[in-house]
């Protein structure tokens, strides 16, 4: 009996052991995991498309295959199951040949979230790589959905990226804005904006 009892103790210290080492491995390693995990992610590759006149930079998490359609392409990581994250870039005229969007257009985008209802809507106007452009995040199709509208006086380009059935999708929405801020387009580039001259106000006449 008491033999039985120093073997049912040493394999509760054993286990007990073993179990308080797989714990504090778990608290030591994961962290470092997730942080290795989450930059190998959000790493950058290069990109070009002379077709759509684009090069950027394409997060490895979402790197993977490319697919081109008329007039556009889709950049895609595959999954076994499910669809995996992608971007999806396709090009358009742009009928005013501006160098930027109408501040009626710009008007409508901002609003639509609200006249549309649509969930999480968030809505940027801002420059990408020295052009005019918007960024629009929605929930859309069950999904978050992050677009962006680039524009020249030839075109108008628009990125659509969104994380795909991946679990974090913050995280692989961070990787759609990390990439969609880096799309670069050919021609030429916006004036610089003039600087204010110095304006000489007469004074008044000396009799």
């Amino acid at each position: 009996m008491k033999s039985a009892q120093i073997i049912v103790a040493a394999a509760i210290l054993i286990v007990g052991g073993a179990v308080l080492a797989i714990e504090y491995g778990l608290v030591k390693w994961w962290p470092v995991h997730k942080e290795n995990e989450t930059e190998r992610l959000l790493s950058l590759h290069p990109y070009r498309n002379d077709g759509l006149g684009i090069e950027m930079q394409v997060a490895s998490g979402i790197y993977g295959k490319v697919a081109s359609f008329p007039g556009g392409v889709k950049i895609h990581r595959p999954r076994f199951i499910g669809a995996g994250p992608s971007i999806t870039i396709t090009s358009q005229p742009n009928p005013d040949h501006g160098f930027e969007f109408s501040p009626q257009i710009l008007a409508i985008w901002e609003t639509e979230g609200v006249q549309k209802g649509i969930r999480d809507y968030r809505f940027e106007h801002a420059q990408v790589m020295k052009r005019d452009a918007a960024l629009i995040w929605q929930y859309k199709n069950r999904r978050m959905l992050l677009t962006l509208r680039e524009i020249t006086p030839d075109r108008i380009i628009e990125a659509n990226c969104n994380a795909g059935d991946e679990s974090n999708e913050p995280l692989y929405m961070q990787a759609c804005e990390s990439s969609l801020r880096t799309l670069k387009m050919a021609g030429p580039e916006p004036p610089e904006p003039a600087e204010p001259g110095i304006q000489e106000i007469p004074g008044p006449p000396i009799r």
